[in-house]
């Protein structure tokens, strides 16, 4: 992997809740132990993100002991007014992250949108700010911060734990304008962590899939997307 397309960072928050989107419906939630493949995706998408590209979780260190919160929440009703529930969150939580990114192929109309070095360029300069958008770690409740490190650097809380092997877990989903179908899949993975640290499997390596829901992809066009050239130069880059 080049390092002109990885960032590392630190992400951190007082509340995480991960679950298995599949559930969301309603009723009372439970967080996994260990932050999901499409929750890193949708913070590291936060820092920085265009369609011309797709971000890959390479790894996760899990930092800090796994503690859990309850608390009552009144969530919003499909019909309207508030609900009663349960949530089980996670309780001061802090990651390291290292992910990089990859030219999206489905996206041939935004070719000329490729340029690595300033892509990269604005992403790292987007983390040193803390992001482009909100921080969330899985859910809205739990805003979280981010900031650049070294992954491995630091002493985490299970570095010498040893291996802790996971039943089947959500993975991450499969956007049509990703895989060129139609359809949305959400995929499930066992995931393994060594000595804290989670290395995760590329989204094609997992077999197991839920189809959800048809979906076309979001048509974009040079008229629709600003030059990155234009903006790594409003930015200083």
């Amino acid at each position: 992997m080049a390092n002109r397309n990885s960032i590392e960072f630190k992400v951190s928050a007082r509340h995480a809740l991960f679950t298995d989107p599949l559930t969301r419906i309603g009723g009372e939630k439970c967080s996994y132990h260990v932050p999901t493949y499409e929750a890193l995706k949708g913070i590291v998408k936060s820092i920085y993100w265009k369609p011309t590209f797709i971000w890959v979780i390479d790894a996760v260190r899990v930092m800090k002991p796994i503690r859990t919160q309850t608390k009552g929440t009144k969530p919003l009703e499909f019909g309207g007014g508030n609900t009663l529930a349960i949530y089980t969150f996670l309780s001061d939580v802090e990651y390291q992250v290292r992910a990089h990114f990859e030219w999206n192929m489905q996206r041939p109309e935004l070719e000329e949108d490729r340029v690595e070095g300033k892509h990269h360029a604005i992403a790292k300069r987007m983390l040193e700010l803390g992001g482009r958008q909100d921080i969330f770690l899985g859910t809205r409740d739990c805003q979280g911060y981010v900031e650049p490190c070294a992954f491995g650097s630091e002493t985490g809380h299970f570095d010498d734990a040893g291996e802790l092997a996971y039943s089947l877990m959500f993975h991450g989903f499969d956007y049509p304008d990703e895989t060129g179908e139609n359809n949305l899949h959400a995929r499930f993975w066992k995931p393994v962590m060594v000595n804290g640290c989670i290395q995760f499997v590329r989204p094609e390596v997992c077999t197991i899939r839920k189809f959800v829901r048809a979906m076309t992809p979001k048509k974009f066009g040079k008229d629709k997307l600003r030059d990155v050239a234009q903006e790594a130069a409003d930015l200083g880059v």
